[in-house]
């Protein structure tokens, strides 16, 4: 489960690598804008009808009822993506002439637009798949299928000399694949044939919120990539994506707090336990802040050298966007997971409108900055809508409950930290240049500094054992390098944690 959750997360940027050490700057910003219109347009045409069933199956027993709603999802989602698809591949030659520069591209688009049926037939089926709870189909199917044999296809057809249009073939091909495998493993759980009771109006109800949400969350991350294609080259956009790629790790890595922080949350939110809502806040968006920082660290003190490493020189162009980038999300880390927070408290609707506004926002500064600043000024158009969906977010969460990640332990580790290793990296830097073999002793370096000057200056308290002991609970291991550093003594939050259970 773990192992097949951080492939799926960790494939999009090692078949990015791939790509780019094959395909020039220029070629490889044609594969990011296609992989964008892929992206947005199953967001859209899938109608949120995935999460729709996920949610809405467990209010059904009957077999015919949980079959119907799956058909009911499929045929929907299906037609619309369908129709969709026509629409794009007849006005393709009008798309390629806003966002390419070359009306050549127009066969790589097609592939794409092609693979956007088959994405949401697979979206559906693991949607079903999900609405029994049953997380292992879901991992094989998605995570290791889809991701494991699209990079394969990629490298093969790479390798035989296909050239840019391997990926669209790869895409499609992968989506045709994953169709087939996902409704295998259904079809294991619910047998397909049968009979169905339909419910469509029911069905769309509750999903259309969700697709608003969806489309809402991937604007931010896909329409700086489009914008960069409108106004500028497939050169820009090919130098930014790297940059892009890499810097959104940093929301991975703390995205992975979420299946510790949203059950606790939800639990002490349904005992109405909102002072230790506020303290568990407090504790894991410190660690949120220590265990990010190091990679932190490694982007803004050697952005060139990370990006001509990871990726090649060629790319190293838009390694200024990384330093960036990464700083707006590491910022919006600061402030913790206030939406995640306020959905464990059920604010869906505040949710929404705060994403609405980022989003209404990174457009506009897009449109804006991009003309004057190219690249950079995507990044900071995206850095600052980051930034502000994660603020205005926490300034609800606090104006209603008075939940704040701000306590003498937070305060001193938001500003020591980057104080005092910030300006010692970026000056080591000078010296000093990354190749594969320092690369690593960097990253460790990166690693051990941030957990002893946090040790060494009071930023840990004896309530960091609980986010420990969670990540110890969930992955049978233990983290004795940090434990060590860690004061003793009684936790009031610890008594207070296992009183309630």
């Amino acid at each position: 489960m773990l192992i097949g959750g951080i492939l799926g997360s960790s494939s999009k940027l090692v078949e990015r690598i791939v790509i780019s050490r094959v395909l020039d700057p220029g070629v490889y910003g044609e594969v990011a804008l296609g992989l964008s219109v892929l992206a947005l347009s199953t967001t859209l045409t899938v109608l949120g009808l995935n999460q729709g069933i996920a949610r809405y199956m467990s209010r059904f027993d009957d077999e015919q009822d949980v079959r119907g709603l799956w058909v009911t999802g499929l045929v929907l989602a299906v037609g619309v993506s369908l129709v969709f698809t026509g629409v794009l591949l007849l006005n393709g030659r009008t798309i390629v002439g806003l966002i390419y520069d070359t009306p050549d591209s127009q066969a790589l688009l097609n592939l794409f637009i092609l693979a956007i049926p088959f994405n949401v037939g697979f979206y559906m089926a693991v949607g079903a798949i999900r609405g029994f709870e049953n997380t292992i189909y879901r991992t094989y199917s998605q995570d290791l299928f889809y991701n494991g044999f699209r990079f394969f296809l990629i490298v093969a057809l790479l390798v035989a000399g296909v050239g840019v249009m391997a990926v669209g073939y790869a895409y499609l091909a992968a989506a045709m694949a994953t169709v087939v495998v996902a409704h295998f493993f259904l079809n294991r759980l619910l047998p397909l044939r049968g009979g169905v009771n339909l419910y469509p109006r029911q069905l769309l109800t509750f999903s259309i919120p969700l697709v608003l949400a969806s489309m809402v969350s991937k604007i931010l991350g896909e329409v700086d990539t489009l914008m960069l294609g409108y106004f500028e080259t497939t050169t820009v956009v090919g130098l930014y994506d790297p940059a892009y790629q890499l810097a959104s790790g940093l929301p991975v890595i703390l995205s992975s707090f979420g299946f510790l922080y949203l059950p606790l949350t939800s639990r002490l939110d349904s005992e109405e336990s909102y002072d230790e809502i506020n303290e568990i806040y407090k504790v894991t968006t410190k660690w949120l802040f220590i265990a990010g920082f190091p990679l932190y660290l490694l982007f803004v003190s050697f952005p060139y050298d990370t990006v001509s490493l990871v990726f090649s020189t060629e790319y190293a162009g838009g390694s200024d966007a990384l330093w960036l980038l990464a700083t707006g999300f590491f910022i919006s880390a600061a402030v913790g997971r206030a939406q995640d927070t306020l959905a464990a408290i059920g604010y869906t609707r505040i949710i929404l409108a705060v994403n609405t506004v980022a989003a209404v926002l990174n457009i506009v500064l897009n449109a804006v900055l991009i003309p004057a600043f190219g690249l950079m000024g995507a990044a900071t158009a995206t850095a600052v809508s980051f930034v502000a969906l994660n603020v205005i977010a926490f300034v609800v969460l606090w104006y209603t409950h008075g939940i704040t990640p701000f306590s003498k332990w937070t305060v001193r580790t938001y500003v020591l930290l980057p104080g005092i290793l910030v300006p010692t990296m970026v000056f080591v830097s000078q010296y000093l240049t990354l190749t594969i073999v320092v690369f690593p002793v960097v990253v460790v370096a990166c690693v051990v500094s941030t957990v002893v000057v946090a040790a060494l200056t009071g930023c840990l308290q004896a309530e960091d054992t609980i986010p420990l002991e969670l990540v110890e609970d969930k992955l049978p291991i233990t983290i004795p390098f940090v434990r060590r550093y860690i004061p003793e003594g009684d936790s009031e939050l610890t008594a207070q944690l296992d009183d309630s259970e």
